[in-house]
């Protein structure tokens, strides 16, 4: 084990035994590098691999203190590996998916109120009409992300989101059979948004479900290439 890991999981260790709890300073960098053998260097990228984890955060002319350790921001750095998978490996997460997003449509089912129904609605209403590709995705993620917050679960919908970012890189909508695929989409949106609105939290797990691996049997079917989502946040 390098250096480095052994400081990296030093600190995770005193981080989970609750030695070091949430907004805890970290002891100095001396008595850190004694505790762990380790050097100045080895020790301070340990450190920087953590703040990028969001586990620890350094502060300017105060030290580095533990995160808040909140289950929805250390999912959402779950981003920084999820947004390099290929095509292959995205559609292994789709099963993942189909689970998440069918709980979080029975719970928004049970939930919802008249409020969040008008303005699913209405952003269905707009992504129907729209056939621009970047248009289409953006609304698309709205949609099911308004659901899934309906939830009332950070974790459920950080989880949910990283996913559905990744999934965002690979485009259906401009594939042969567009048309189709926008027809059957639409059509599935609408069965959610019935199934949420009747306060139906079975019938809007079976659609969420069906609608995902719908989306899963066509990437497998047209296997597009990957387009760039650093700046993108739908999926």
């Amino acid at each position: 084990m390098s250096a480095v890991d052994t400081a990296f999981h030093g600190l995770r260790a005193l981080i989970a035994d609750g030695t070091l709890s949430a907004g805890d300073r970290l002891p100095s960098e001396s008595e850190l590098c004694d505790r762990f053998g380790v050097s100045r260097s080895s020790l301070r990228e340990a450190i920087r691999t953590l703040a990028a984890l969001g586990v620890v955060e350094t502060r300017h002319g105060s030290g580095t203190y533990v995160s808040s350790l909140l289950a929805s921001d250390l999912l959402g750095s779950l981003s920084l590996t999820v947004g390099l998978l290929p095509l292959e490996s995205v559609l292994e997460l789709y099963e993942l998916r189909r689970v998440l997003e069918s709980h979080a449509a029975g719970l928004a089912a049970a939930r919802r109120d008249e409020e969040t129904v008008a303005e699913l609605s209405a952003l269905l209403d707009e992504l129907e009409r729209t056939h621009d590709d970047d248009e289409q995705s953006r609304l698309d993620h709205l949609f099911h992300m308004r659901i899934v917050e309906l939830s009332g679960n950070p974790a459920l919908s950080t989880l949910t989101g990283v996913l559905r970012t990744r999934s965002m890189a690979y485009r259906i909508f401009t594939t042969a059979d567009a048309r189709e695929i926008k027809r059957r989409s639409d059509a599935g949106h609408r069965a959610i948004l019935t199934a949420i609105a009747n306060r139906d939290p079975v019938a809007a797990t079976s659609a969420a479900a069906e609608h995902v691996q719908q989306t899963e049997v066509w990437l497998r079917k047209h296997r597009p290439a990957a387009r760039s989502t650093i700046s993108d946040t739908a999926g």
